[in-house]
C-alpha cells in the first residue's frame, strides 16, 4: 500500500534528476510513496502507470517504461529478476535519504547487486538461488547410448547416396518398367497401395458424345414444356431516348445537359415509365429547353394529358380557359339583385 515518505529539499538540486526528463522525475517521487519499507516494487509499466498517472490519460504505459528506462539509466533504479522469475526494481539510493521507523518485512525479492545480504521473501532468508547452478543442466552424452544398433550388435544401417534430379522416378513406375523388363525377384515383391487392379474400374471417364447446348442449365433444352422464367424482351433504354433528343436538337446539347437528362431518364424507367411518355416529354424539352430538372414535369404532363387526372385550365375543350377578374363596366346590371 502507498506510504507518506520523505523528499529532501537537495532532490531539485540533484544531477542524476537533471538526466532525466520531468516526467521521469515525477515517476521517481512517485515510486518512492509506493515501494515497500526497503525500496522495492513490481517492474512493470502497466501497473506503474495505473498508480501514479491515473488522471493523466496522455501519459501512458509505453511513457511510463520509457521514464524507467531513463532511471536505470542514470543510476537512480535498479532493474532486475527475482528469484521467483518475475521482474523487480529497487531504488539504489534508498538506505539514504528513506529512514524508516520499524520497517516491516519486504514480501518481494532481494536485489541481488544492493540487497543481496538482505531477506528474501521467496526464500525465507538470504537467497541462494542466484549462486547455485541451475537445477536442470543441459546433459552431455560421452557414450553411445545402450539402445543404438551399433551397442546391440546389429549391423548399421546403410547410408544412401544422393541421387540426382534423374534417379528420383516415382516407386511405381520403377517397379512396372523392372516387372515389364523380366527383372527376377521383382514381381514377388509388393509394397503397400502400389498393386495393380486385375479389373477396370466401374467409373469410367463420361465422353460427351455431343456439344454442350448453350442457356441455363435449369431449364431441359430438349423440354417442350417451359419451366423457368424467359428472358425479358428488349426495352428502350435509356441512351437510346437521350440518343433520339440529341439527333432531334440543332446543335448538340453541354455534355452536363445530356448527362442529366441521361440520369432522370433512366430514373423514370426505372419506376416504370412508358417510354413514349418519356419520348414526348423530352420532344416537349427540345421545343422549350429550361433546366433539365424539369423534364420530370415535361413527362407528367404527357402522361396526363390523355388520363382523367388534373388538367390545366383551357387544355381541354371542357375545361373553360382561366379570365382575369375586371371591374364591370356597369355595377348596377351586374349586381341588380345584390344591390
Amino acid at each position: 500500500m502507498p506510504r507518506i515518505r520523505t523528499i529532501k529539499p537537495e532532490a531539485f538540486v540533484s544531477e542524476s534528476l537533471a538526466e532525466v526528463s520531468v516526467e521521469a522525475e515525477r515517476t521517481f517521487f512517485g515510486l518512492l510513496t509506493q515501494a515497500d519499507d526497503h525500496g522495492r516494487h513490481r517492474d512493470n509499466a502497466a501497473i506503474i502507470a495505473g498508480l501514479l498517472w491515473p488522471l493523466r490519460a496522455e501519459h501512458t504505459s509505453v511513457h511510463v517504461e520509457d521514464d524507467l528506462y531513463q532511471l536505470a539509466t542514470a543510476g537512480l533504479l535498479c532493474r532486475y529478476t527475482g528469484c521467483d522469475g518475475r521482474r523487480y526494481l529497487h531504488i539504489v539510493t534508498w538506505a539514504e535519504h528513506q529512514k524508516i521507523d520499524k520497517p516491516s518485512q519486504s514480501r518481494l525479492p532481494s536485489c541481488p547487486q544492493h540487497q543481496a545480504a538482505d531477506r528474501c521473501a521467496p526464500c525465507k532468508g538470504t537467497c541462494t538461488q542466484r549462486t547455485e547452478e541451475p537445477p536442470n543442466p543441459p546433459r552431455v552424452f560421452a557414450e553411445e547410448s545402450p539402445n543404438t544398433p551399433r551397442a546391440l550388435g546389429l549391423p548399421a544401417p546403410p547410408v544412401e547416396e544422393p541421387r540426382g534430379p534423374a534417379d528420383q522416378a516415382p516407386v511405381a513406375q520403377q517397379g512396372a518398367l523392372d516387372a515389364t523388363a523380366g527383372t527376377p525377384g521383382r514381381e514377388d515383391m509388393k509394397s503397400p497401395g502400389q498393386g495393380t487392379f486385375a479389373e477396370s474400374s466401374p467409373n469410367l471417364p463420361r465422353n460427351l458424345g455431343e456439344d454442350s447446348a448453350p442457356g441455363s442449365r435449369i431449364l431441359d433444352p430438349g423440354s417442350s414444356v417451359p419451366t423457368g422464367r424467359t428472358a425479358p424482351t428488349a426495352t428502350v433504354s435509356a441512351n437510346q431516348l437521350i440518343g433520339e433528343y440529341t439527333a432531334a436538337c440543332d446543335q448538340r446539347p453541354p455534355s452536363d445537359v445530356l448527362g442529366h437528362l441521361g440520369r432522370i431518364t433512366k430514373k423514370l424507367l426505372g419506376e416504370g415509365i412508358a417510354p413514349e411518355h418519356i419520348r414526348a416529354g423530352l420532344q416537349n424539352f427540345a421545343a422549350n429547353p429550361k433546366h433539365p430538372s424539369v423534364l420530370t414535369s415535361m413527362v407528367n404532363e404527357a402522361m396526363n394529358a390523355r388520363s382523367g387526372g388534373l388538367a390545366r385550365p383551357g387544355s381541354r375543350h371542357t375545361v373553360p380557359a382561366h379570365q382575369a377578374w375586371t371591374n364591370p363596366v356597369d355595377p348596377a346590371a351586374a349586381y341588380a339583385e345584390e344591390l
